[in-house]
């Protein structure tokens, strides 16, 4: 059964095998958490980009809903090169000291992480990537970059710089956004018009009443738990169908 993001997925689950990993990057060695079906074969992966608290106790539990859901997930820390998340432990500074990290930064870092999970013996080649908050802009940074994705999904991020930039997508693009995001919503209209003069494939969906990070059943305040169900399941169903 598939699962929900409301529901928390145990680091022990019996049926999945997940760890924390280190391959060589462009700036030394990359580390990320990978979580995966325990006897899965011929597995999509997903590479998961965390929101700007780092790679903290949710974003590793989103990547073992995506294991549950059938996928090789794989999230990077992209602090790595400012000390790592576990410095600055999901704290308000971390938020601060985010914006050192660039997008060719984690760019690099990302097409690092896609090299390992195309080596493992468990996955069948195609990659896609999804990001929240932080994340979500750094998930259509890395899709204009990266010519190897074959689905990239955004979560309430910002619009690549420039917009026009989109035209290098080479895969089809799924956006989850809040209603209540008055720092997103307004990039929302224009990157559907800079993706329809690409003529690239772009499902958006807007939830009505949700707030910036409708996602993160950590945080009271703004979790959503319709509106996330629901984006898991476009998100979940949208990868099943670009990387069987």
């Amino acid at each position: 059964m598939a699962q929900t993001i409301e529901n928390i997925v145990e680091p022990n689950d019996s049926g999945l095998t997940s760890e924390m990993v280190q391959f060589p990057g462009p700036a030394g060695n990359v580390s990320a958490y990978v979580s995966r079906p325990k006897d899965g074969k011929n597995l999509g992966t997903v590479v998961v980009i965390h929101e700007n608290r780092g790679l903290i106790g949710h974003i590793k539990d989103v990547a073992r809903h995506f294991a549950k859901d059938g996928f090789a997930a794989i999230a990077v820390d992209c602090m790595g090169r400012i000390g790592g998340s576990d410095k600055w432990n999901g704290s308000d500074e971390a938020t601060k000291e985010i914006q050192k990290v660039n997008g060719t930064m984690v760019a690099e870092d990302l097409t690092a992480a896609v090299a390992y999970m195309k080596k493992q013996n468990y996955v069948n080649g195609k990659v896609g990537v999804v990001g929240y908050c932080w994340g979500g802009g750094q998930s259509l940074n890395f899709a204009t970059k990266c010519k190897d994705l074959n689905a990239a999904v955004v979560y309430y991020g910002r619009n690549p710089d420039p917009v026009d930039s989109v035209a290098n997508i080479p895969c089809k693009v799924m956006g989850n956004y809040a209603e209540d995001d008055p720092n997103i919503m307004p990039g929302v209209e224009p990157l559907k018009a800079a993706m329809a003069k690409a003529g690239k494939s772009f499902d958006v969906k807007v939830y009505p009443g949700a707030k910036h990070a409708f996602n993160n059943n950590t945080n009271a305040d703004r979790y959503n738990p319709d509106a996330a169900k629901d984006a898991w399941a476009r998100t979940t169903k949208f990868f099943k169908e670009n990387l069987a």
